[in-house]
């Protein structure tokens, strides 16, 4: 059985428990997603506090709607989505709010994923030296992402920053795998657009 499988066999275990009455089970499903859910959402909003509160509304929603929890996605699929929604909310009062929006680049997104960034544009040649990117380079992408549409920086960071599958990344956006394919494949050539232009 995969990690995969057996994270969703354990789940399933912990949601029966839960609609059993077992409080207990909705602590250990904390335990087990907060970082995760965290480290994702930080990494959309870009913003600590504003990430804090949004992960714990999604454990809060989670809560309330896991009696009616039927399983027919993975119990981390429901959470993602959950949070993603919440996290997309969020993102446009912000971006009503032209929150300052400095933030490290090069830095590890979190302490168990080592992907900056600067990972987040394939890479068109894979030579050693076009793997060793710059603090130009990073910054420049920053700046893409930035110029980005909210709906294509949502897809790129799920598939490239949070190695999500594209039929997981179809579950969690309601959208089919052909849409997450070309969505990701059109994001992809807008973030390289934008940063030609700042090549002029």
């Amino acid at each position: 059985m995969s990690t995969k499988a057996q994270e969703v066999a354990f789940d399933r275990l912990l949601v029966d428990r839960f609609k059993n009455g077992d409080q207990s089970a909705f602590n250990e499903m904390v335990s087990r997603y907060w970082d995760r859910i965290y480290a994702m959402v930080n990494q959309l909003l870009r913003n600590q506090q504003d990430a804090e509160e949004v992960t714990q509304d999604a454990f809060i929603r989670a809560h309330r709607g896991l009696a009616n929890f039927r399983g027919d996605s993975a119990f981390s699929t429901w959470l993602y989505q959950i949070a993603t929604n919440l996290a997309r909310n969020r993102y446009w009062y912000w971006w009503r709010r032209k929150r300052d929006k400095s933030v490290s680049f090069d830095a590890p997104l979190s302490a168990d994923n080592d992907t900056t960034l600067a990972d987040v544009i394939p890479a068109e040649l894979e030579t050693p030296e076009d793997a060793t990117v710059t603090q130009e380079f990073v910054t420049r992408i920053a700046a893409g992402m930035e110029k980005l549409s909210a709906k294509h920086r949502e897809i790129l960071i799920l598939r490239n920053v949070k190695n999500l599958s594209y039929e997981e990344i179809a579950e969690i956006l309601a959208i089919s795998v052909g849409t997450v394919k070309s969505r990701i494949a059109r994001a992809r050539e807008s973030l390289r657009a934008k940063m030609g232009d700042d090549f002029k």
